[in-house]
């Protein structure tokens, strides 16, 4: 039960926990900054125009394109 929550999906990942664990905490953090200036937009529209939208590129840039660019676990 131990390996299913903490090293079965960080290995399908092609990561280690502590590298999974770096990448999840910096994904966090980075949400953590959309979140806020997603808000202060909501509030003052003059205000990050165009960060949140930014944010949301980048993280789909690392998440989904980049990781479609690694080989897989097969490949390696």
């Amino acid at each position: 039960m131990l390996r299913r929550y903490f090293i079965s999906h960080p290995a399908e990942m092609g990561e280690t926990y502590f590298e999974h664990l770096t990448t999840a905490l910096g994904f966090s953090a980075t949400l953590l900054w959309g979140s806020f200036v997603c808000l202060v937009h909501a509030l003052v529209p003059g205000i990050f125009v165009r960060t949140g939208s930014g944010i949301i590129d980048r993280l789909h840039q690392q998440m989904v394109t980049d990781r479609a660019l690694r080989p897989t676990k097969d490949e390696e």
